[in-house]
This record gives structure tokens, C-alpha cells and sequence, in this order.
């Protein structure tokens, strides 16, 4: 059994084909997919697909690329669309919020600073509420732990994660998993394989970020929560262990890290 602990399924890649794709993950093994929100603009969007398709749930938050176009109402909106969630068993976790500093025009100061404040607001919802969060943390590790020490929520993942040992740790001592998808299966991409060999296997989860990121032997080609099983599979490879090992202990992390996907499960 495999956990999509990240796949953005509402994408329009998918061409409507959302449910289809999800029902042949099932199919390959993939037990759950989580889907996160991005806007205010999809959070209905991601419910029906969880709603609809047994293997999925699903996450409300605003990814920091939409932070721009966003507006503070938006938050107002997230708070309201969290507290009428709270009692739908697919409803897991606040996401994708965190911040990103790898686009250029989101480093710019006044972007910089809208971007902290709307990760920061998002934080306090998931305490307010005792949820973990789903993290996009891309060059902004630093200051992603910085709002951690701050604002103290219930742990989470943080998503696609690159940074240093160092960086992992803290993560780690603040009660998160560390999501590891298609980059560790690039040869060169040596630092995510370092930390994909290294880090202790408990800390981990696993994700496609699909459509995006696809593994080296789907590249270029649109990803999907088909490939989690293989994905895994080249974890298990780097680690030297059986796959099911892999399987077991990354589905365990996971619902550590979103105890609400728990009793989705028979």
C-alpha cells in the first residue's frame, strides 16, 4: 500500500481526467492521494475530487505563486472554508502553503514580505485549528523554520524537500515528514539522493507532486500518482532494502504526519 502524500489532481493537465487517473493509481496500489489547494479559487475543486474518488482527500490552502493575485479576504475565505471542512472525514491538512524564493519576481522585497504574511496567517489557521500542514519550502528553508519556532502547529510535511542535513533535522525535531518524489530518481541529482539514502527512513514520505516533477524514466512526460509504486521502489533501491519495507514504513509516516487520513482507511 502507497501514500500520495502531494498530487495536484484538479490540474488541467489532467484533462478532466482526474478520476480515471486516480481509479488506475488505485489500481497500481496507490491507497490514497492527497490533494492540496492552491487558491481560494479551487478549494470547492479539490473537495468534489476527494468527494468522488475513494482514494483521495484532500487539503485548503494558498501556495505562495497565488499569493500575488491574492487578497486578504482570501484568508478570510480559507478560515471560513477550514471551519466548514473540520467535519468531512477527507479534509487532512492545511495546504500547499509556505513560501518560495526561487522566482525571481517572488523574491522582490514587497512580494517577499506578502509572501510571509500569508504563510504566517496560514499557520495560525492550522494551529487555531490543530492541523498539520503540507509545506512548499523552495530556497526558503531558513525562514520556513523560522515561522515554525513561532507560530506552533501540530507538524505536517514539508513537501519536495531539498535542503541541508542540518535543515532536515529541524524538521524532523519539530514533528515533520520529508516528502521525496521523481528528483531523487535523476542520478545527478545528487544532494536530494544523499538525503534520500541518509535521513532516517522514518522521517520520510513520499509524493509525486504530480503533474510536475515526473521520475527520470517518465521525463518529460506529464507526471502521475501511477508512478508513486515505482518512485518508491527507487527509494527502496537507494536504501538497499525490500520495497514493501519502503511501502509500510513511508505509509506509516504518513498518516502520522495527517492523522485524519487514519480512519479513511479499512
Amino acid at each position: 500500500m502507497w501514500i500520495d502524500t502531494h498530487c495536484h489532481l484538479d490540474a488541467a493537465e489532467f484533462d478532466g481526467a482526474s478520476g480515471a487517473v486516480a481509479k488506475r493509481a488505485g489500481a497500481e496500489g496507490v491507497a490514497m492521494i492527497v490533494i492540496p489547494a492552491v487558491e481560494e479559487g479551487n478549494f470547492q475543486i479539490v473537495a468534489s475530487l476527494a468527494a468522488d474518488n475513494p482514494n483521495c482527500s484532500y487539503a485548503l490552502g494558498i501556495h505562495p505563486i497565488f499569493v500575488p493575485q491574492a487578497t486578504e479576504q482570501d484568508l478570510v475565505l480559507l478560515r471560513e472554508a477550514v471551519k466548514a471542512a473540520v467535519d468531512d472525514p477527507r479534509f487532512v491538512a492545511i495546504g500547499e502553503i509556505g513560501l518560495d524564493f526561487f522566482i525571481p519576481q517572488l523574491k522582490e522585497d514587497a512580494l517577499r514580505e506578502k509572501q510571509e504574511l500569508f504563510y504566517a496567517e496560514q499557520l495560525k489557521i492550522a494551529r487555531d485549528f490543530n492541523l498539520p500542514v503540507l509545506l512548499h519550502v523552495r530556497r526558503s528553508q531558513d525562514t520556513v523554520l523560522k515561522h515554525l519556532r513561532r507560530i506552533n502547529v501540530t507538524g505536517g510535511i514539508a513537501h519536495a524537500f531539498n535542503g541541508s542535513f542540518q535543515q532536515a533535522q529541524i524538521f524532523i525535531d519539530l514533528g515533520f515528514k520529508l516528502g521525496f518524489g521523481g528528483a531523487m530518481t535523476f542520478p545527478r541529482a545528487l544532494q536530494i539522493r544523499r538525503l534520500a539514502t541518509t535521513l532516517p527512513l522514518d522521517a520520510m514520505v513520499l509524493e509525486t507532486d504530480a503533474p510536475d516533477i515526473s521520475p527520470a524514466w517518465h521525463h518529460p512526460k506529464r507526471n502521475s500518482p501511477e508512478q508513486l509504486p515505482r518512485i518508491g521502489e527507487a527509494l527502496a533501491d537507494l536504501r538497499s532494502v525490500p520495497a514493501e519495507e519502503v511501502a509500510r514504513i513511508t505509509t506509516r509516516n504518513a498518516l502520522a504526519a495527517m492523522p485524519r487520513l487514519g480512519p479513511l482507511f479499512p
